[in-house]
């Protein structure tokens, strides 16, 4: 039987061609992902292991930090004199570090802006510092000097001696070129920038004078870390942590390992619905050839096969198709692997570069999953040959499904859809994430029903449409509607792949674009201001930015959006937001529920309407409040407004919150022009600031590409990891009219024998594809819709101004879409058909 399960295969081969393609294209999904992953997890672990090769133990202090508000900022300069002490340390290094960006001749960032990295040189008894390996020049020595990495420096087309500026969070400054370097450490290796200052100036710019945010030790030789480490523990504060090296590169590593798992899962996870969308075609396209092949295994059943071995035999040509595409598909996954990296890196993602990493996981995955998927997609048409009597199947071409069988199918598959229907309506009303998940598993059991159901579903919806197709494409059309129901089971599992595609992405793009509404009716009803400012790489900005902003040339009202926290009674914790009274409101529009913005210049706070809820505020009421540097204070409610996305927490005078806060933590500042937004008023205000390089000025529309456009992105990221599951589909299509054609020889060949054109024939078969392909589009709109609606549900508490919005018009694109696929993917099975000899058709079996 496994011979003749061979013969089969060869026999057929242009028949499983698609079946191959499509088990090739999950394969290589699968395999790719796989090997890119541990290529990068491979990667990120040589990266840190040879950024900490040297060091025995390093100390970092927790508190240094100044966007966590704490009042301590560091290791102090004494600290680091007693850990440089201990016996058996070698080299002790400060370290300190910020955002710090070389700006090109053209006068912008070199590297993007979450890229760019500042660091301090510091130097040991040699005048070096280990870290760095200067390849010209040498380290910076004052105030005015700098260090770039080979690569910046290059990009910039600097050397040394050259004047370069330097953007911070402070104004912008230059600075002269003193040293070229190169570096283990992660950030240049992964195509970051880093600037070196000397130790005195990072302190000032990115910690404190004296202060530093961490410190390495490297050992002498002989030396034990874990001696080390229990010597340095009692010499820094409680909040600090020392660790042996080895223990920071086994946290690194662990760290790399969630980095890329995640992103190992979702990858893996469309896999995973590109393989189910396979799963259609290959079960279509055995079924189809087991119907073809019925006298030939009745013969076999005649002569003395049994029911097990027409099912092992039919298997077993599964199984040998599968292999073929799984070793097929790993070749195409290694290169999409390889091609991963570098298209990662155009798109700024800078990720370690290192070896393809080819391990026994990928290899044997992707054999296991393209054998088992093959041959479980192909055991309900092997377990429904082996059925046939043989003396049925010897006087009929095709086997037709009893009435029972597709009673009991429809009956099963009403009741899956109706109990998934009601989880995901039950989900929508519990809400939150557990009501997510709910969805989650309801949308599961509603997508298994309606596949069970879609045969059925397929004869009204297709008759629906059968009456325009004949009044337009005539006799081509009446033609074309009857094949497409002349076997609902064939058009089912052909437009379920199809649906499931659809279903996927119609579900986020109503989601993605009602978000996308949401966001872009906040931006435009709540932001009244001409500009907004912030920093490239979305760090605080210096309050010195503040003030320069509110001299510029035209500014008629400007105040920044600080953030910081306020202790309340119980030891609860309110977020406070600091902003210029008087101007606030001119350039935010805030709902007021009750009370006034007033209170602002008199010392009083603004609460929003959550917080006054929760905490039981009311206008009038004098609040026991503490300050983050611990200084009490009595504040008085002066208004209530409503929470929107932009501003949210308890609005009080900027002054009074920068006075009592260690470090300001301003991400963004809101400014009005006279005369509003214009090409002039935009230059005064990035010539107030400096012309510097890190700062971003954005007017309304840039403010709404910036929130929206990170919903755009993610849409346009998933429409490219579902395009696997869709192409999948597509081939489904097409080998589903290939089979038809060739099934249906002699009916094609009896239509041209008396009078049926080629033309005509053409047009029969492409309007099937057409029909089926839209058919399943229908579908998936109806479901991604529905499962959209819910998960809205259970947002939109959480999202100020949520809406469900339809998109007809991308609805519309992907229906006529999902028609334009249907003719294209009807052009080689119609131009086969109409290309049969006609007397050579009317005598094939």
């Amino acid at each position: 039987m496994f011979r003749t399960a061979l013969r089969n295969v060869l026999a057929h081969k242009a028949r499983l061609l698609m079946t191959v393609l499509a088990v090739m294209l999950g394969v290589a999904f699968v395999s790719g992902t796989l090997i890119f992953s541990d290529t990068l997890h491979n990667a990120f672990r040589q990266q840190s292991s040879k950024g900490l090769d040297k060091v025995a133990v390093g100390v970092t202090d927790r508190g240094s930090n100044p966007d966590e508000g704490e009042k301590r900022p560091g290791l102090t300069q004494a600290q680091l004199e007693k850990i440089a002490a201990v016996p058996g340390a070698d080299t002790t290094t400060g370290v300190v570090g910020g955002f710090a960006g070389a700006a090109d001749r053209d006068g912008k960032l070199i590297a993007q802006g979450w890229s760019n990295n500042g660091g301090n040189f510091f130097p040991g008894k040699d005048g070096k510092d280990w870290r760095y390996r200067f390849t010209g020049g040498n380290g910076p020595a004052g105030p005015g000097e700098i260090a770039l990495d080979r690569t910046t420096a290059e990009k910039g087309g600097y050397k040394v001696g050259d004047k370069v500026r330097i953007a911070t969070n402070r104004p912008v400054k230059e600075y002269t070129l003193s040293g070229v370097f190169t570096s283990d450490q992660g950030s240049v290796q992964s195509g970051g920038s880093l600037v070196l200052f000397d130790t005195k100036t990072a302190q000032e710019l990115f910690l404190k004078p004296g202060f530093y945010s961490s410190a390495t030790v490297t050992a002498r030789p002989g030396a034990d870390q874990d001696a080390l480490q229990k010597a340095i523990v009692p010499l820094v504060s409680k909040d600090a942590e020392v660790q042996t090296g080895t223990q920071l590169a086994d946290e690194e590593a662990r760290m790399v390992e969630q980095s890329t798992s995640a992103l190992t899962q979702v990858l893996l996870g469309f896999a995973g619905i590109a393989l189910f969308v396979g799963v259609f075609l290959i079960s279509n396209t055995f079924t189809m050839l087991v119907a073809q092949r019925t006298k030939e295994l009745a013969l076999m059943r005649a002569v003395g096969a049994s029911r097990k071995q027409i099912t092992r035999s039919i298997l077993a040509e599964a199984g040998v198709v599968g292999l073929i595409a799984s070793v097929i598909g790993f070749a195409v996954g290694l290169g999409m692997a390889a091609g991963l990296n570098p298209l990662m890196d155009a798109l700024g993602a800078q990720l370690p570069s290192g070896p393809l990493k080819v391990g026994a996981t990928p290899v044997i995955a992707s054999v296991a999953v393209g054998v088992l998927i093959t041959m479980f997609a192909a055991w309900l048409p092997a377990r429904r040959a082996a059925k046939i009597p043989p003396v049925a199947a010897m006087s009929s071409v095709h086997a037709t499904p009893s009435v029972k069988s597709l009673v009991v199918r429809n009956v099963i598959g009403a009741i899956v859809t109706a109990i998934g229907a009601v989880v995901i309506v039950g989900g929508a009303a519990m809400g939150k994430d557990s009501g997510r998940m709910l969805i989650g598993g309801g949308a599961f059991l509603t997508l298994i029903g309606v596949i069970i159901l879609i045969p059925l579903l397929s004869r009204p919806v297709i008759a629906l449409v059968r009456p325009l197709l004949h009044r337009v494409f005539k006799v081509s059309g009446k033609l074309a509607g009857l094949n497409s129901v002349r076997n609902p089971r064939r058009t089912g599992a052909t437009a379920s792949a199809l649906a499931i595609g659809l279903t996927l992405v119609t579900g986020l793009t109503v989601l993605g674009v009602t978000m996308g509404r949401a966001i872009d009716r906040q931006t435009t009803d709540v932001v009244k201001a001409d500009y907004m400012v912030s920093m490239a790489n979305k760090s605080s900005m210096d309050r010195s930015v503040i003030d320069q902003l509110a001299k510029a040339k035209g500014v008629a009202a400007s105040s920044p959006q600080q953030y910081g926290s306020l202790k309340g009674p119980g030891d609860s914790y309110q977020n406070a937001v600091g902003v210029t009274p008087g101007d606030v409101e001119k350039l935010l529009n805030l709902s007021v529920v009750e009370g006034s913005m007033g209170g602002l210049a008199r010392g009083g706070v603004v609460v929003d309407e959550k917080t006054a809820k929760e905490e039981n505020y009311r206008v009038g009421q004098t609040l026991d409040m503490a300050y983050e540097d611990g200084t009490k204070a009595k504040l008085t409610v002066g208004g209530i407004y409503a929470a929107n996305e932009f501003v949210s927490g308890i609005l009080l005078d900027d002054k009074a919150l920068a006075a009592h806060s260690p470090e300001p933590l301003i991400y963004s500042a809101y400014v009005a022009m006279d005369g509003g937004p214009n090409a002039a008023n935009e230059q005064s205000l990035i010539d107030s600031l400096g012309k510097n390089p890190a700062i971003v000025v954005m007017d309304s529309e840039d403010i709404r590409n910036e929130f929206g456009g990170i919903v755009n992105q993610m849409l346009n990221i998933m429409y490219g990891l579902l395009a696997m599951a869709l192409i999948i589909a597509v081939l489904g299509v097409v080998n589903t009219l290939a089979m038809s054609v060739f099934e249906r020889q002699q009916e094609i060949g009896m239509l041209r024998a008396i009078g049926l054109a080629r033309s005509k024939v053409k047009t029969m078969i492409r309007l099937e594809a057409v029909v089926i392909s839209v058919f399943g589009a229908v579908v998936g709109v109806v479901l991604g819709t529905f499962l959209a609606w819910a998960i809205g549900q259970t947002v939109k508490d959480q999202v100020v101004g949520y809406a469900l919005t339809i998109p007809w018009d991308r609805i519309g694109i992907f229906l006529v879409l999902a028609a334009v696929v249907g003719v294209l993917a009807a052009m080689w099975p119609a131009r086969s058909a109409a290309k049969l000899n006609m007397l050579a058709a009317i005598k094939a079996e």
